[in-house]
Order: structure tokens, then sequence, then C-alpha cells
């Protein structure tokens, strides 16, 4: 399925703006649950390594290239 923004809405209402952000890295655990890592967090203290989802304000939000997410 396409969606017209490119993100799959169920993961973009999960995750807030981390669905859609360039400092947003995916961890697995072992047992296949998914956390969301943030980049920001390596240079800035004011960012949390794990934000709690999901995020609808964050000052280091940059978008994704999109052509990343087909």
């Amino acid at each position: 399925m396409v969606y017209m923004s490119g993100m799959d809405p169920i993961k973009e209402s999960r995750e807030g703006l981390c669905a859609s952000c360039r400092h947003r890295k995916e961890n697995r655990s072992d047992r296949g649950s998914v956390f969301i890592y943030c980049r920001k967090s390596e240079t800035d203290s004011r960012y949390p390594k794990y934000p709690p989802l999901p995020v609808v304000r964050c000052a280091g939000h940059e978008p994704a290239d999109s052509s990343l997410h087909p």
C-alpha cells in the first residue's frame, strides 16, 4: 500500500515526529522489540537517547531525506 506522505500512518501515529526525522535510528532487540534511538543525543544532552513516544514537539527534528522513504 502506498500513502500520500510516503509514511505508514500507523508508524507515524506511534512514533510522532521521530517517524520522519533524520536523527532517528531503529534498534532491535534479540526478542524483536524495536526501540527508536535519537542520534542527536550523542552531541546534545538535551535530547534523550530513547525518547518517550510519540514525540509531538522536538526542536531538533529535521525531516529525513524523502528519497530514503519509498
